[in-house]
C-alpha cells in the first residue's frame, strides 16, 4: 500500500559501524519501497562503508551534533513521510509499516514510538529518571499530548519537516521537535514499541547529564521565547516578592515611630520593583512577538498539503493506540503533575498560614498564633489536594482529612521544628513570624508531599 508513497528513512549516525547494516538490513525488510539515507556525523569507523554495503544512500554533515544532522536531513531530503531512527539498532524495525499506517489513518503529523524496555541494559543509569523528568516538564509547560519526548523513533509528514525551524546542535533536538508538535497545535499519535539493547561493542553518544543540563536550558530558553509572559511574569513575581521581604520591616517602623531609618534597604527595594515592572511590560511585548512568530509558523505550514489520508482498521484499533487512551487520558496522575500542583497548594497554604499568624500574632504571641493557624492552613492544603492534586479517596471526609494529618507528621514536625528554630535564633523572624513560616514550610513541604502521595492517596486516579 506504500508503492505509490514516497517514503524516506533518515538514520543519523556517528560511529555506529557496529549496528549500521543490520538496522539498513532491517529497514529494507519491513519497508521495500522506501528511500533509506544514512547521514554520516564525521564518523570515523567504518560506518559510511557498511552503511553503503548494506543498500544505504549516504549522506555527510560535517558539522558535530544531532541537530544539524537532522536539520541537514529535513532540508535537503523531499518525501510524502519521513521515518526517522537512531542507528544504534535499539528499535524495532518491523514496527515501521504500523507507524506509517498510523500516520495516514489519521492523518498525523507526527507518530512517535513510546520506548517499552525489553531488557535490563536497555537504559544506562539516570537516562529513565532523565527522560521522565524533561518529558514531564515540556507535558506540564506546553501541553501533555507528546509521551516519551526523547524517543528517537518517529514517523513526520512532510508539512511538519517544511515548517520545521530547526535550531538546536544537539541532542535537544529531540525537545524542539516535540515543542513545535505542540505549539502548531499538530495532530499527533503514539505506538508502542520494543527498545532493546546497544550491541556489544557499541557506544552510546548520549552523555546523561552534559546532554540532560543542555535540554534543560533548552527547555528554559523555548518557555522563554514561547511563553514570554509566563517566563518574565515569573521573574516579576520573584522580584515583587523579594521586594517586599525588603521593605516590610522598614513599613512597619514607619508605622510604629513615623521614621524610615533604613533608606539604602528602601531604594533598594524601589529598584526591585521596578525591575518587576520591567520585566511585566517585557513580557507583555515579547508575548505579542510570539503570537506573530507563531501566525508565520502556521501559515508555513498550511502551505503545506496534508498527509495521504488512508482508513485503517489495524491502525484505528485499541492495541496500537493503547498508548493514547491510558497514558494520555491519566494525566494527573504523572509524579511531575502532582509535584507542581502540590507546590501551588503549599503556596496557598503558606499565605493561610502566615496571614492567620500576622493577624493574631500581636495579641497571642507567636507560638499560640502559629497553634492555631497551622490546622487551619492544613485543612485547606487537604481540600485543595483532595479537590486538584490526587483526587478523593475511598474514605469518608472526616477519616480522610484524619488520615491526611497522621500522614503529614512528619512534614509537621520538620515545619515547626524549623519554624521554632527561627523563632529562637533569627530576632527579625521573631518580630516578623511570617519569614519562620516560610522556612518551615519549605522543610516540610517534601516530607508532606512524598506521605500524602504513598499513604493517603497512592491508589487514586483522575481522569
Amino acid at each position: 500500500m506504500f508503492n505509490q508513497l514516497k517514503i524516506a528513512v533518515l538514520i543519523p549516525c556517528h560511529n555506529e559501524d557496529v549496528s549500521i547494516a543490520k538496522v539498513v538490513s532491517d529497514f529494507r525488510l519491513a519497508l521495500p519501497d522506501a528511500a533509506i539515507y544514512v547521514f554520516d556525523n564525521n564518523s570515523i569507523d567504518n560506518t559510511v562503508s557498511e552503511a553503503r554495503s548494506a543498500g544505504a544512500m549516504v549522506r555527510h554533515e560535517t558539522q558535530q551534533g544531532k541537530g544539524h544532522v537532522v536539520r541537514r536531513m529535513f532540508r535537503d531530503i523531499d518525501a510524502d513521510f519521513y521515518l526517522m531512527v537512531d542507528g544504534d539498532d535499539t528499535y524495532d524495525a518491523g514496527l515501521a509499516p504500523d507507524m506509517i499506517k498510523l500516520a495516514m489513518s489519521g492523518p498525523y503529523d507526527l507518530v512517535n514510538c513510546i520506548r517499552r524496555e525489553a531488557g535490563d541494559a536497555a537504559y544506562r543509569g539516570g537516562h529513565r529518571f532523565g527522560n521522565r523528568l524533561l518529558t514531564g516538564v515540556v507535558r506540564q509547560i506546553f501541553g501533555n499530548r507528546i509521551l516519551d519526548m526523547l524517543s528517537g523513533y518517529k514517523v513526520f509528514s512532510r508539512r511538519f519537516v517544511k515548517s520545521f525551524p530547526a535550531l538546536s546542535t544537539g541532542f535537544d533536538i529531540e525537545t524542539e521537535l516535540t515543542v513545535h508538535t505542540l505549539e502548531l497545535s499538530m495532530p499527533a499519535a503514539h505506538i508502542e514499541g520494543e527498545y532493546r539493547g546497544r550491541a556489544e561493542g557499541s557506544e552510546s553518544k548520549l552523555r546523561t547529564y552534559r546532554d540532560g543540563w543542555r535540554i534543560l536550558m533548552l527547555i528554559i530558553r523555548l518557555v522563554r521565547h514561547e511563553r514570554p509572559m509566563v517566563f518574565f511574569g515569573v521573574m516579576a513575581g520573584l522580584l515583587v516578592a523579594l521586594a517586599l521581604l525588603l521593605i516590610w520591616p522598614v513599613i512597619v517602623t514607619y508605622l510604629d515611630t513615623g521614621l524610615v531609618p533604613r533608606f539604602p534597604t528602601a531604594f533598594l527595594a524601589m529598584g526591585i520593583m521596578l525591575l518587576a515592572s520591567l520585566s511585566i511590560f517585557t513580557g507583555t511585548i515579547l508575548d505579542t512577538v510570539t503570537r506573530g512568530r507563531k501566525e508565520l509558523r502556521m501559515l508555513t505550514y498550511l502551505q503545506h498539503p496534508p498527509p495521504v489520508f488512508v482508513p485503517n482498521a489495524f491502525a484505528d484499533s485499541a492495541t496500537i493506540r493503547s498508548a493514547d487512551n491510558t497514558v494520555l487520558t491519566a494525566g494527573n496522575d504523572d509524579l511531575f503533575g502532582q509535584m507542581w500542583r502540590f507546590g501551588l497548594v503549599g503556596v496557598v497554604g503558606y499565605i493561610v498560614n502566615a496571614g492567620l499568624v500576622e493577624a493574631l500574632v500581636l495579641n497571642m504571641g507567636p507560638l499560640r498564633a502559629q497553634m492555631l493557624a497551622f490546622p487551619a492552613a492544613v485543612t485547606v492544603t487537604w481540600w485543595l489536594n483532595r479537590r486538584f492534586t490526587f483526587g478523593a479517596s475511598h474514605h469518608a471526609m472526616h477519616h480522610e482529612w484524619l488520615r491526611y494529618v497522621l500522614a503529614n507528621m512528619l512534614g509537621w514536625t520538620a515545619n515547626n521544628g524549623a519554624y521554632l528554630w527561627m523563632i529562637f535564633s533569627v530576632p527579625l523572624a521573631y518580630q516578623h513570624p511570617a519569614l519562620a513560616v516560610a522556612v518551615g514550610s519549605l522543610a516540610g513541604m517534601v516530607l508532606n508531599f512524598s506521605a500524602s502521595r504513598l499513604l493517603v492517596f497512592k491508589k487514586i486516579r483522575q481522569a
